[in-house]
């Protein structure tokens, strides 16, 4: 087992402190329900904008992203490449949208336009694909901390679990959104200080790693051919424009901080600006995983505490024979996502490695309190004061918000760990959210655009996309013998082709019933 040197822990502590107070200063100064989802909306534009860009800047960026680019390349940097096209599409029709509305719920309208049953379902696609997002970080921070304490990552995610959800009653949106400010400036300069240091342990530099990157393909944004079944350039881009509309348009988080902006410019400037933080910060840690990969080219001898670690977590053999760990198959994909924490563990000065890994920590926490507070948000308005108690006093909301905060974030750890032995975070988000979300963009641009379609005519195209989704998504199960009925198209492709089904069909029904 490694141990932190005294330095390292006393900026993790003092760190998470800082945190925990921030939490507790916002979250005392209000209690009732408005506070808790909107925080009075009077925050500047610039945190906001900070806040959205953190919840991107979360451990599945910090540890996915790099592993992603140590184990192949810079083909998902493409997903950040779309960002764009998606932050002006939200700026100049879903913030107005939301401002006007005055819904502090993203699916409210949804019952308005088609019904209660479409509300029911975009509420249920939401609360599903937070699930997915805050296991997905937990076992991406639980990475970092079994390399730095050799600690079983079970039980370093119910540790965490237990600290995030505890840590998220303290405060509301306002909270959120402030922590999130300071995590994102912190993880953004650490990665700036990773980077440095990777050049400066490279025999020959900055030249080296971008001559070695460039030699073995590592900075390929993947293949220009026009194919569907690989993750090809058209790919990553198609994905990433339909996951970034999904959120900048139906993700409640994001719904949520239009809100806590002074007005509706404020909002749509900090969506702007999130997206033009992400593709710079994105391409750093993209940097780092090429980076690492030339560096562990070097030093091979470095990797085989990585490659231990993966053989005990696939084998189930804790204390692995030195043969079995030479002989063992490992991939360089199934090192990736711990290639990073190795590296900060055992290679950074004092001091940098816990700074860094208290703000890994301190990200992921923004990012999952962010993930509780919205879904308690949703399970307040859209279940709680809809189905239950219309007319909830101030008290009555706020121990409701409160108790689902517990319930989602007790359920989220469970996701957690039920990810341990995945090969790459990046893909089981990607995959996870691609299934959950794959319909709701269609169903909210269907309402959004065409005015003419009606709930059952919506119904009925939903159901068409979620059987197209739910054949996608377990095609891989399918015996070989029924070859020709699997999907092979790539996982990516879910939400792109769910979408478009439910919007398509939509619209075709439409018009055939007003040709009758």
């Amino acid at each position: 087992m490694q141990v932190l040197p005294i330095l390292d822990l006393v900026i993790l502590i003092i760190y998470i402190v800082v945190i925990v107070v921030i939490g507790s200063y916002f979250g005392f100064k209000r209690r009732d329900s408005s506070y808790f989802t909107m925080a009075g909306g009077r925050l500047p534009f610039w945190a906001v904008g900070l806040s959205i860009f953190g919840t991107y800047l979360s451990s599945n960026t910090f540890i996915g992203v790099t592993g992603k680019a140590f184990g192949s390349n810079w083909n998902y940097f493409v997903f950040s490449l779309s960002l764009p096209v998606a932050a002006w599409i939200a700026a100049r029709f879903f913030v107005p949208f939301y401002r006007k509305s005055g819904f502090i719920s993203a699916y409210e309208h949804m019952e308005y336009r088609f019904g209660p049953w479409a509300r029911i379902y975009m509420v249920a696609g939401y609360l599903l694909t937070q699930l997915a997002r805050v296991g997905s970080i937990m076992f991406g921070v639980a990475l970092v901390l079994q390399a730095l304490l050799g600690v079983d990552l079970a039980f370093i995610i119910l540790v965490m679990g237990l600290i995030v959800t505890l840590y998220t009653l303290l405060g509301g949106i306002e909270a959120v959104i402030w922590t999130d400010v300071l995590q994102s400036v912190v993880l953004s300069l650490g990665a700036v200080l990773v980077l440095i240091f990777i050049i400066i342990d490279i025999p020959g530099g900055l030249n080296e790693l971008i001559q070695e990157g460039y030699t073995n393909n590592k900075f390929s944004l993947g293949s220009l051919r026009i194919d569907f079944t690989a993750s090809t350039f058209w790919v990553v881009l198609l994905y990433g424009i339909f996951i970034n509309l999904n959120n900048f348009g139906i993700d409640q988080s994001f719904i949520q901080r239009y809100h806590t902006a002074k007005n509706e410019k404020d909002a749509g400037r900090s969506v702007w600006m999130s997206a033009k933080l992400y593709i710079p910060v994105s391409m750093l840690f993209f940097f780092i995983g090429t980076g690492l990969w030339v560096y562990y080219q070097a030093f091979p001898e470095y990797l085989i505490p990585v490659k231990e670690r993966v053989i005990a977590d696939q084998t189930g053999n804790l204390s692995p024979e030195p043969e079995m760990i030479r002989s063992y198959p490992v991939s360089e994909e199934e090192m990736g996502d711990r290639v990073l924490p190795e590296f900060m563990v055992t290679r950074l000065p004092d001091g940098f490695t816990g700074l860094l890994i208290a703000a890994l920590f301190a990200a992921a926490m923004s990012s999952i309190d962010t993930s509780l507070n919205s879904s308690a948000t949703i399970t307040w308005t859209d279940i709680y004061k809809r189905y239950l108690v219309p007319n909830a006093s101030e008290k009555q909301s706020i121990r409701v918000l409160h108790l689902s905060t517990v319930i989602w974030g007790i359920s989220g750890t469970c996701v957690g760990l039920l990810l341990i032995g995945v090969k790459s975070i990046l893909d089981a988000w990607w995959h996870l959210s691609g299934i959950f979300a794959g319909g709701m963009l269609g169903l909210f641009l269907l309402g959004l655009i065409s005015r003419k379609t009606s709930g059952h005519v919506a119904l009925i195209a939903v159901i068409i996309g979620i059987t197209i989704i739910a054949w996608m998504s377990f095609s891989s199960l399918i015996p070989e013998k029924y070859y020709f009925l699997k999907s092979h198209l790539h996982t990516n492709m879910i939400v792109v082709i769910g979408t478009m089904t439910i919007f398509l069909a939509g619209i075709i029904i439409s018009g055939i019933k007003a040709l009758k």
